[in-house]
């Protein structure tokens, strides 16, 4: 266990900047995203979650695929480039951690998905346990422990101080590279941190949400219930979920003239639009109602019997306190279990 004093962040994160990117919580414009590392960034980490999830680090919102142009009467293609410059992913939370796990069953599995690949080898993934979870949160409801997000670092701030445990590979190279800014800690503080988290995540609304009666196994009873009817009524279909969500990885293929050529990029989609996945014949979910309960089918039911029982959310309540109606998964799940008397 290692630690650094608050006032020396500065200096953590510039020698963490001489040899790799360093992507952190900045607040920009009154709200905190991820975004790149600079002298004049304001830095936050007091905030808890980020506007966006951190997936962008890996899963960009878009990002050119190739460039298609005509040179010499013939048509020249070049490939998008690959990721090849080692970066920090610092202040991740513990469900934006497990949001990372969730991608790379999708797109490390064949065929695999070289972009987010690349991204994966090179980064390196800081995570900060929440020292005040809020009432929005339930990512134990899914098996994750707030006070110890296991990434490839873990940190805890605890008084004026920020605790360091290396867990991987790339953890111990980054933390014998900042060996000369860190110093050894007793772990004691950092065990009663985590009690503080965890007893607080028990006193939380959601604390009680349980999976129960989701997963793989249920998709012809869920799938056919007239609760779904009743639920999705006040839908906008305005996406926000999707976006704002760690584990959404639904996207959409596009060409666009360049004037000089063409260039063909991907950029984040969701199965709440009318026109997602449309085709020449028309659409597959031809509904608001169908759409809507896709999103939730897929999170609870088809993920999980996709990828061995994982589910598709880590519990952030990102989508609990941004759909301006209300219809997020904690709804879904309440609402099922009620009438299923559980």
């Amino acid at each position: 266990m290692k630690k650094i004093e608050k006032v020396n962040l500065p200096a953590l994160f510039a020698a963490i900047s001489e040899e790799a990117s360093l992507v952190l919580p900045v607040k920009n414009g009154g709200m905190t995203n991820f975004a790149l590392w600079s002298e004049d960034a304001d830095v936050d980490l007091e905030t808890l979650k980020t506007v966006k999830s951190a997936k962008d680090a890996f899963f960009p919102q878009s990002e050119t695929l190739y460039s298609v142009h005509r040179e010499e009467g013939k048509l020249k293609i070049t490939r998008g480039e690959l990721m090849d410059e080692d970066f920090v992913l610092f202040g991740v939370r513990a469900c934006d951690a497990r949001g990372f796990e969730v991608l790379d069953k999708v797109f490390l599995s064949d065929p695999v998905d070289s972009f987010y690949k690349a991204r994966r080898e090179h980064g390196t993934v800081v995570a900060l346990a929440c020292h005040a979870p809020e009432e929005s949160c339930f990512c134990t409801t899914f098996g994750i422990d707030s006070a110890e997000p296991g990434a490839d670092v873990d940190t805890w701030m605890v008084g004026e101080a920020l605790y360091w445990k290396a867990n991987t590979e790339k953890g111990e190279a980054l933390t014998n590279r900042l060996s000369a800014l860190l110093s050894d800690a007793d772990e004691k503080a950092v065990e009663e941190e985590k009690a503080n988290i965890r007893g607080i995540m028990e006193k939380l609304p959601y604390a009680s949400l349980t999976t129960e009666g989701w997963g793989g196994d249920a998709q012809k009873e869920k799938f056919e219930s007239p609760l779904w009817e009743e639920l999705y009524k006040p839908c906008l279909a305005c996406g926000t979920c999707t976006f704002v969500c760690p584990t959404c990885q639904c996207y959409d293929i596009k060409d666009y003239s360049t004037g000089e050529g063409v260039q063909r990029y991907r950029c984040w989609d969701s199965c709440m639009y009318s026109d997602f996945t449309m085709m020449a014949h028309g659409n597959n979910r031809t509904s608001q109602m169908q759409r809507y309960r896709q999103r939730f089918m897929h999170k609870l039911v088809y993920y999980p019997a996709n990828y061995g029982g994982t589910f598709s959310c880590v519990g952030c309540g990102r989508c609990v306190e941004k759909c301006p109606t209300g219809l997020n998964i904690v709804k879904v799940m309440k609402a099922f279990a009620e009438k299923e008397g559980k």
